[in-house]
Parts: C-alpha cells; structure tokens; sequence
C-alpha cells in the first residue's frame, strides 16, 4: 500500500496537530500511511512531559503543550517539519526503529550534500560537530505514529537562544544554509521525501 504524500505549505501548529489527532484515531488496518511536509509559523512546542522551566524567554512566541515525546523546541519559517502518520504494527516496527530510520534518513541526506552528521542515543536528533541541526518528537496511539521531525535548512535561529533546546542547556543549534551556501528548501524536501520513501519501503 503506497503512503500519501501531502505538501501543506505553511501551516497553523495547532490545527496541524488536531489533524493529525483526529486521522490518527479514526484510521484502521486498511487505512494507507501519510507522510506531511510543512512549515509552521513561529511556535513553541513542549512535549508531554516537557519542563516549563527549559522556556526561557519566549517574548512574543506561543507556546503550546503538545502531546508528542521530548521537551521543548522551536518551529519556523524555513525548517522543513516532516510529519510521519505510519502504522507501526503494519510495518512490524517499534518506536526505538522508527526513531533509527527517521534519524538515518536525515544523516543519509545530509551525507549526499557532503555534509558529516550522526544521531545520539542519549539525545534522539541529528547533529553536525556536536550542533542540532535536526529534533524529533513522537507519539505512537493505537499502534500507530505521528508527529515527527524537524530539519533546520534556512530558518532564523534566533528564537532556540530563548530555550533549552530539547532540554539541554547551551546546546548549540545549526541550520543547513550556514553549511552550503546555495541550498533550497525545495530541493531538500524533494531529497528527504525520497530518503523517507526508501527507509520505510512505502
């Protein structure tokens, strides 16, 4: 069964969210997997079981409790949110595998560009010379996932220096354009939605 595939532009977080809810919960056996490519206004998220006291100085952001894993990030214009609605069971995969491939897929990408990258088992992403350049953040209902990444490409960093990126203080945080001048989020879109297709076989 081929995944559906939906390019949604830029796109309000909580309504994103509630559609992810609502096709999470009335998806059965025979319903085809979605993969959402978009972008978000500026935004705040907290994870479930997120520590307010990681948001700093949010100013003028929102801030919104999410119900995906992880603490808190930032979303904005010019970072490319990958949303995963994948039946878990159907693929014969756990959480700990999709986290891997979703991981790998970015450091696949990344190694086509030239650029070197790897994950951290302590702190699920994906990091250039120690500097978060891709965040993930899930969560699995009746067997299935959504939520999912984000890859910073050509985005104003600004906004993670009023958090504790992920939880963890000072960590650094990169962005793909300060890596190769001449990138186009479209093009990488293209490139990951490929890399994605290959690792979960969809």
């Amino acid at each position: 069964m081929r995944a559906v595939i939906r390019h949604l532009g830029e796109v309000d977080y909580l309504k994103t969210w509630q559609a992810m809810q609502q096709f999470t919960d009335s998806r059965d056996g025979s319903t085809a997997d979605e993969i959402w490519f978009l972008q978000h206004p500026p935004v705040y998220t907290l994870g479930k079981n997120g520590k307010p006291e990681h948001i700093l100085n949010p100013k003028d952001i929102p801030v919104v409790n999410s119900d995906r894993g992880g603490q808190v990030t930032y979303h904005g214009p010019g970072q490319i949110i990958v949303y995963t609605l994948l039946d878990l069971n159907r693929l014969n995969i756990g959480v700990r595998e999709l986290v891997t491939r979703l991981e790998q897929s970015v450091i696949e990408l990344l190694a086509d560009y030239g650029v070197d990258s790897s994950a951290r088992r302590d702190a699920p992403g994906v990091y250039v010379n120690n500097a978060k350049i891709a965040a993930l953040g899930l969560r699995v209902r009746k067997g299935c996932s959504f939520h999912g990444l984000a890859l910073n490409v050509d985005m104003d960093l600004e906004p993670f220096r009023r958090i504790n990126p992920c939880g963890y203080e000072g960590l650094e945080v990169t962005r793909l354009k300060d890596i190769i001048k001449d990138i186009e989020i479209e093009n990488v879109v293209g490139d990951l939605q490929q890399q994605l297709l290959n690792k979960f076989a969809l």
